[in-house]
């Protein structure tokens, strides 16, 4: 299981998949900042495509912008494209989703509560 943190580059959007089945579709971007061992500093952005399948109550609570902490599994997927160049994406099957904040509310210094979800499952061990 790995664990992203990151933002998200769209708001989220409800498919309807075969046989009345729904997931919920949205990216994030995840940056990442170090310096190599000549002292340079390097940054980085890396884009995962993501889907949630556990309930769409989510997608109203995942806006462009907000920061998120996904834990799930990731897939690579690689093709090549017409003229023969190797392409892929990065797509995370995204297990739990944890609101960390939008960049809105936290400039107007509103604090909300994460939602709560009927259907969702909690991991707590008690």
């Amino acid at each position: 299981m790995e664990v992203l943190t990151g933002r998200l580059t769209a708001n989220a959007v409800v498919k309807e998949i075969s046989e009345g089945k729904q997931v919920v579709n949205f990216s994030i971007a995840v940056n990442d900042r170090y310096k190599t061992k000549g002292g340079e500093r390097v940054e980085s952005t890396r884009y995962f495509k993501c889907a949630y399948w556990a309930t769409t109550a989510i997608a109203p609570f995942l806006r462009k912008g907000g920061l998120v902490e996904l834990s799930g599994r990731i897939d690579v997927q690689v093709w090549n494209d017409k003229e023969g160049k190797a392409k892929g994406t990065l797509t995370m099957h995204v297990n739990n989703i944890k609101l960390l904040g939008n960049p809105r509310d936290q400039e107007q210094g509103i604090e909300k509560p994460a939602p709560q979800l009927e259907g969702a499952k909690d991991d707590l061990p008690f």
